[in-house]
């Protein structure tokens, strides 16, 4: 019929990474009395924020929330904003970016709000502003705004860039008095944050490491409850390229006589060895096993907060620059 074949046209174009005819179709369709189901909406305001296109992206946005409010669309999705917003930071749309956050609250009220405050802690945590920081949780907390594992995720960034490791574990401590769970990306944001040179550091990561083999067993045994990037702690590359750089402060630290060299290799070590190989370990096999099920069962769906992504990728950046 005429409605499959504009969504496999806009399908196409999407993959194509061809926005403007994704866009052109989907007008076409609204001219056509066709309605846009809202995983074809998600898919060409999603290739508009992958090529930065931050003004038209805000547009088809806001009239989808227009439709939203009349009855002729589902409303948008939290990841939807997410992206948006983070294109229009990318683009310096400073302008657009308060307008798609105030229909963002409109539309999603309490979540709208946490997922703007993690927005607003993104951007301290990038400054290493971690007085302001938690400042901002504490905000949170007094208006009866639950921070959730993005919120402390990138608290533990903002430690990154600050080069504070006991600041990063004791958010680790806080957001587990909340009962919110460590995913991996902040069990690696909070080892990002130990690799300053200091043996304090390095033992605290040893602690860390220690803590997160610990949860994948869990995890294992118990089964994921939730989505395998929100709330999965199984370690990634990243988390095997940390543990490598880890060890090799450990060997400094023992270099410069802060541990004795055979105390480190059967203690501080032995955890961020397991984080090193983990990948040819039976748990790995399963683990990846589990992940594959939970993506098959999850379908296209986005699961990842962009703003957790960012974060990871904001801590990356920080140790590249650190090398």
């Amino acid at each position: 019929c005429l409605y499959i074949i504009h969504r496999n046209a806009i399908d196409q174009a999407v993959n194509d990474d061809n926005w403007k005819l994704a866009v052109k179709l989907l007008q076409l369709m609204n001219e056509r009395s066709l309605t846009p189901a809202t995983s074809v909406m998600r898919k060409v305001v999603s290739v508009c924020t992958k090529m930065e296109k931050s003004r038209k992206a805000t547009a088809l946005l806001l009239d989808w929330v227009t439709r939203a409010e009349e009855g002729k669309a589902e409303k948008p999705p939290l990841p939807i904003f997410n992206n948006v917003v983070n294109t229009c930071e990318i683009c310096g749309e400073e302008d657009l970016t308060l307008v798609v956050l105030e229909a963002l609250k409109k539309v999603h009220e309490t979540e709208g709000n946490i997922v703007t405050t993690n927005i607003a802690l993104k951007r301290l945590a990038k400054q290493g502003n971690l007085i302001a920081v938690e400042g901002l949780i504490i905000g949170m907390l007094q208006a009866g705004v639950e921070p959730n594992v993005v919120s402390y995720t990138t608290a533990i960034g903002g430690c990154v860039k600050a080069e504070d490791s006991a600041m990063a574990y004791e958010w680790m401590k806080r957001m587990r008095s909340r009962n919110v769970l460590p995913n991996y990306h902040t069990y690696n944001t909070a080892l990002a944050a130990c690799l300053d040179g200091k043996f304090e550091s390095t033992a605290r990561a040893s602690t860390i490491a220690t803590e997160m083999i610990g949860e994948v067993g869990r995890e294992i045994a118990e089964g994921l409850k939730g989505t395998v990037e929100y709330n999965s702690v199984v370690p990634d590359k990243y988390t095997k390229v940390l543990a490598r750089s880890l060890m090799k402060q450990l060997r400094e630290n023992w270099r410069a006589d802060d541990i004795n060299i055979q105390v480190a290799k059967s203690t501080l070590r032995v955890p961020l060895l397991q984080l090193v190989d983990f990948e040819k370990s039976d748990a790995a096999s399963e683990a990846k096993r589990r992940k594959e099920e939970t993506c098959s069962a999850d379908g296209d769906e986005e699961c990842v907060d962009d703003v957790i992504s960012r974060v990871v990728s904001m801590t990356k950046e920080h140790r590249r620059m650190e090398v």
